[in-house]
């Protein structure tokens, strides 16, 4: 019994790891905003924040394996991508809005390691 309940115990301890990290965006005084994670392997981390139609925001970021990495917003169902990249450890351009949308900038590691990540975005 004693050994059940320690299992259940770390198993509540441990959940909160196993989910994937999504991240408001809080921009600064002067329009930045940077985060800096660990994407757990098979994992995600997700930066978002509404954006107006006419935004221009420039992003980058650097990780220490190759990541899928993609911009996107959802309209109804559907899901749009202005920026789709397959195992990239570093990229960086310009997100030129033309709806005001929830904006998600989404790196996933299917690699079988942690990766560290380095996330700038600026107004």
């Amino acid at each position: 019994m004693r050994n059940s309940l320690s299992f259940v115990m770390l198993m509540f301890v441990a959940a909160p790891t196993a989910y994937a990290d999504v991240v408001d965006i809080q921009w600064s005084g002067d329009g930045k905003f940077a985060h800096s994670s660990a994407v757990a392997a098979g994992k995600f981390v997700e930066v978002c924040g509404k954006l107006p139609a006419g935004s221009k925001v420039n992003w980058e970021y650097e990780a220490s394996t190759p990541l899928d990495f993609n911009v996107h917003y959802h309209v109804g169902k559907e899901v749009l991508f202005p920026a789709k990249l397959e195992a990239v450890a570093s990229a960086k351009d310009v997100l030129a809005t033309t709806l005001e949308q929830d904006y998600c900038w989404m790196w996933t590691n299917k690699s079988a390691a942690a990766a560290k990540l380095s996330v700038k975005l600026r107004r």
